[in-house]
């Protein structure tokens, strides 16, 4: 027997620390080949951290949350066999836990996901007789998982994001087959228990957001609750909370609220839903929105820009690449739509429920949440009537919409209902003047309020 240290690999990209935000095992747990020791955080990213080699943990180096730089040691596993081969083994250990970390990025382990329960933080990977018979049993002879349930078994090993799923879906992992190395269960695996088993999956789009807080119990009138609950801000929860500190700090946020009146944008929505929804997919407002900010930065390209205040350079877009803050179980990311400039009303809805349900999936890219050059933050029917929305940095610019309601509005001399939305949008005060602000503001408004203008070059 001897004891392999496992360090943290170079997960590439320039990263030199990562934030650990769960561990699948601990010690005296048996681990196979493969099989995920942990979860760390980079700078946008949740990566599994694999074992090199089959053996029992005999320490793991540190609390979640801890911040581990490239080559800290993270685990120590004692395998078997001569102390010659382990010495030997070292290096091709870290070249692979690199690869295998590298390559979880390239397959979309790289997507923002939230950190794993508590529950899971703590909890033990599979115990030592299936590891044993996973390292055992040759990987070419591992048979095509059964679309019939399991029964209920030992915790099984999956990744936050397909527990996510399996919550967001009422799966129990445990009755779900598993394909992958040393039993662990994959996304393929979750959608073949689902597609056999419609009475137990529901529908995950009709299940409220993990990010929204249960509903506190009742209490009878008079009795007072106590408790206090305290919950460790670690993984993308502090990644977000820095990033918005970072950018209140350094930037000057100034706020410009203008209401639209879009009844007529409302109407023409409704009536191309109305002969082309069931072809093309139903339009959202958003699509609208996106071509309004496309045409309205050709006028004013000072607010499609990123600013590096280090080097005290402004860099102005001529593409529009644009952001969408969505809500997520995971919290809050910015999926990005390229070209908006370049697409139509449809292809840009597309594009935007793809991206949106890969990153409430967990199979969203690093590429895929990175690059835009001016951002829009709804609430939808939630939306309020004005919002201060904090500035997406480097951008110097960011788009919030508030609900539409109806409202009195004087057309003509007559009082008449109308349709009206604001738009609550953000500028760094330090490239962006309050009048060019205003005036792309205008310009949006102008554009949502007489739609046709969406379509003429």
């Amino acid at each position: 027997m001897s004891e392999r240290t496992i360090k943290m690999p170079d997960i590439g990209e320039g990263i030199a620390e990562v934030e650990l935000v769960a561990w699948h095992v601990k010690p005296g747990d048996t681990v196979a080949e493969d099989q995920p020791l942990a979860d760390v955080m980079t700078d946008k990213a949740s990566v599994e951290i694999p074992s090199p080699v089959t053996g029992t943990v005999t320490w793991v180096g540190g609390a979640v949350g801890t911040v581990f730089a490239v080559g800290a040691e993270i685990v120590k596993i004692e395998v078997a066999g001569s102390a010659a081969s382990a010495r030997g083994a070292p290096a091709a250990a870290k070249t692979a836990g690199a690869s295998a970390a590298t390559t979880s990025v390239a397959k979309a382990q790289a997507a923002v996901a939230a950190p794993a329960p508590a529950a899971a933080v703590a909890a033990a990977a599979a115990p030592a007789t299936r590891a044993a018979v996973a390292a055992a049993a040759p990987r070419a002879a591992v048979a095509a998982p059964s679309l019939a349930a399991k029964p209920p078994a030992e915790r099984p090993i999956a990744s936050p994001s397909v527990r996510r799923r399996a919550w967001e879906l009422g799966v129990d992992l445990a009755r779900v087959r598993a394909s992958g190395t040393a039993g662990r269960v994959m996304h393929a695996d979750l959608d073949a228990y689902a597609k056999a088993n419609p009475g137990v999956a529901r529908d995950a789009a009709a299940q409220p957001s993990a990010a929204i807080a249960p509903t506190l119990p009742m209490t009878p009138s008079g009795t007072p609750r106590e408790g206090v609950e305290s919950i460790a801000v670690i993984g993308l929860r502090r990644k977000i909370a820095l990033r918005m500190q970072d950018a209140k700090r350094r930037i000057p946020h100034f706020s410009y609220v203008e209401e639209c009146d879009v009844t007529e944008l409302e109407a023409l929505r409704a009536a191309l839903n109305a002969h082309h929804g069931a072809a093309r997919g139903k339009l959202t407002l958003l699509p609208f929105l996106m071509r309004a900010i496309a045409a309205a930065v050709a006028e004013h390209p000072a607010v499609n820009a990123l600013f590096d205040d280090e080097k005290g350079v402004l860099a102005r877009h001529a593409p529009v690449h644009v952001g969408i803050a969505t809500q997520t179980g995971s919290g809050l990311m910015v999926p990005v739509v390229r070209h908006a400039e370049a697409l139509s009303l449809w292809q840009a809805a597309a594009e935007v429920a793809r991206l949106a349900a890969a990153a409430r999936a967990g199979s969203i890219t690093r590429g895929e949440l990175s690059g835009s050059t001016i951002t829009i933050t709804s609430l939808g029917a939630i939306g309020g009537i004005v919002t201060t929305p904090i500035i997406n940095a480097p951008e110097v610019a960011i788009v919030g919409v508030n609900r539409i309601v109806e409202r009195p509005v004087v057309r003509g001399g007559q009082v008449v209902v109308r349709q009206t939305m604001n738009l609550s949008s953000s500028f760094d005060h330090r490239v962006v003047d309050g009048h060019v602000a205003a005036l792309f503001v205008q310009a949006l408004k102008r554009l949502l309020e007489t739609p046709a203008l969406l379509f003429v070059d």
